[in-house]
This record gives C-alpha cells, structure tokens and sequence, in this order.
C-alpha cells in the first residue's frame, strides 16, 4: 500500500527483514507504489486532495517564518509528525517516491529556504531525479542544520515478514505488499512451519537490529538501533512500519541533534499505523509481550482476514511463476531459516 495518504551460526536469514539487495542503506522503494502514482494524474480528485494535504509544500498555505523539511519515505512524515511544533515548524512533504518532476523542483525550492533538513539517506539521482541526501544538502542555506536518519526495518514482531523490491515486476502482492515466507514456501511447494521456537524468533529479531546498525556506520547522524529493547508491541506495526516506541525516542534524539528549542511531540495516537499486520500468539510468547495476539491484518481500520490474504497471494504466485522463482531467491535465506526450524 502505498504511503500517499492515506542466529546461532547454523541459521541463514534475510537479513532480519531486510530487502537484500546491496543497496547498502540507500533509500528504495517497492515499484508498485510509482506505478501506482503514475496514474494518479488521470484522476483530478486525487490530484486536488493531495494537493491540499500537502497544502504548504504545493504554495496552498502560507509557508511559516522559518521551517524545515523531513525527507525520506513514509517513515520521515512520521517523525515530522513527532518534532514539529511551534518551536521548531516542519512542513509536510510527500514521500520521497511519490514525488514528479514538479515537485523535486518545488523540494529544492523549499529547501533554498528551509533552516533545517532531516533526511534519510537516499540515492544520487534516486528515480531519475536529484533526490539524493547531498543533493537535498547541496540546495539548503550555508547556516541550514542537516541531520541524517536511517531508514528502520525490524523483523522481531514479524520474524515470517518480507517486503521486496523486484525491478523486473513492478506490482505488488493484492491486498497488502508484504510477503509470507509460509505462503511464499507453500507457493513453491516446501512448505514450512507455521511458526519459530523463541529462540529463532530472537535471532531473527537480532539480525535485523545487527543489519540496522551496519547501515548507521554508513554515515548516519542518529542511531536508532538502541531503542529495540526491551521488545514491546508497540515497536512496529509491519517489517518496514515502525510504531510510537521508537519514532518518539527517536524523535527526541533528533530534536536534540538539531539544538533547537523544541521538545518532541505525542501525537496523542498510533502512528504509521494504517496498515497492522498480524501478531501471532507465537510471537507474544517468544517476547512475553503485554499484548493480546492479533491473527488478522488491521487495514485502513478495517479487518482483513490472514487467510483472505494468503489465498489472494497464492493464486497471484500461482498466475505468476517467473515473479515466484524471484520471491524465492530473494527470501532463499529466510526460507532456510524456517525450513531448519522444523
């Protein structure tokens, strides 16, 4: 769905959750979600609401005194959302994959102004446009604070969780864009347990953490790794989808980092929260959580069966099989994992 508003030694994994594709830390987004932008342009309701959400960045509000920008995918709204406040304004920016032509003009526009940018690390020319973190910087006044923040995948609460980005098919899986690596191995026919001994469900968790703080000696400013213990519900609402417990801690940290007057912000609700995978009582016992087992998916506030979503994704494998075999070889690390746990 997209973001526009709406190991013991023995074990092999992807990573903890993390799209294995050697992008070193570098910002890159599942391509259903610009293929699905493309078409927002034929649907002018669309076009007028997204407008008026972002109703600063496109000239339709008037802009504050002084402001600065929060760059990144959907996770940078959420920690906007957590340091703005009088003190220290943030305006709202679409994220960075759904940004056009226009609008990465109107970006380096506002940041030609802006006194501060907080940003994810993102790729030189990242879709054929100067989107990446130095060029942001490049833009920003000679005084304009810059702070850099990793982009978060945590897989401790989703140890069965992939989300891919395969430049060959575009589209994403129906319903929700994340993988099962259950259904992804049932679709291939070596089907696997249908959950981890705890033992597993930590490591996985630790090699997501482990992979994170790889990626923050690449030139982060602030880390985030920390803050995934002690493991609590609230920690991620999906792989890619962190929750309260982390953007607020990690809010103060980045107000801190800028020296600004400002404190950090509770949004006084869940955050990142449109779209809850489900959390397994197999989870809640390998963690010992304070939480009731959640079996079904929670999207847009309606409840979606797990079983509705596993059969939309085998027959979508079924109709596509060059798509399965390149599911499967880049969640081959992770299927190891669950076929050694049986």
């Amino acid at each position: 769905m997209a973001c526009a508003y709406r190991i013991a030694r023995h074990i092999a994994m992807q990573r903890g959750g993390w799209d294995d594709d050697d992008t070193d830390g570098y910002l890159h987004i599942m391509g259903g979600e610009s293929e699905r932008l493309g078409s927002l342009a034929d649907h002018g309701e669309a076009v007028i609401a997204r407008r008026r959400h972002y109703g600063e960045f496109f000239g339709l509000a008037p802009l504050p005194e002084s402001f600065g920008l929060v760059v990144g995918n959907c996770q940078a709204e959420s920690l906007r959302l957590v340091i703005a406040s009088d003190a220290l304004p943030a305006i709202r920016v679409p994220a960075v994959h759904e940004l056009t032509v226009d609008d990465a003009r109107r970006l380096h526009e506002l940041l030609a102004r802006a006194s501060f940018l907080v940003v994810q690390p993102i790729r030189d020319d990242y879709r054929g446009l100067p989107l990446g973190t130095a060029q942001l910087r490049a833009s920003l006044p000679t005084a304009a604070r810059v702070v850099t923040v990793p982009a978060v995948r945590f897989a401790g609460l989703h140890p069965f969780q992939a989300v891919l980005r395969l430049p060959a098919f575009p589209e994403d899986p129906p319903l929700v864009d994340y993988h099962d690596v259950r259904t992804v191995a049932q679709a291939a026919g070596t089907p696997v347990p249908a959950e981890l001994p705890p033992a597993v469900v930590h490591a996985i968790a630790d090699a997501s953490v482990a992979e994170l703080r790889r990626r923050e000696t690449l030139g982060i400013d602030i880390a985030a790794s920390d803050l995934f213990a002690p493991v609590v519900e609230d920690l991620a609402r999906t792989v890619n989808h962190p929750g309260n417990a982390l953007f607020l801690p990690l809010g103060e940290r980045l107000v801190a980092a800028l020296g600004a007057p400002g404190r950090v912000v509770d949004p006084g609700r869940p955050i990142l929260a449109g779209v809850r995978a489900p959390l397994e009582s197999w989870v809640v016992d390998a963690w010992n959580l304070d939480a009731a087992p959640r079996p079904d998916w929670t999207v847009a506030g309606e409840t979606l069966s797990t079983a509705d979503v596993r059969e939309a994704h085998l027959a979508y494998y079924a109709e596509r099989p060059a798509l399965l075999a390149a599911v499967v070889a880049r969640m081959e690390p992770l299927l190891r994992t669950w076929a050694a746990a049986a």
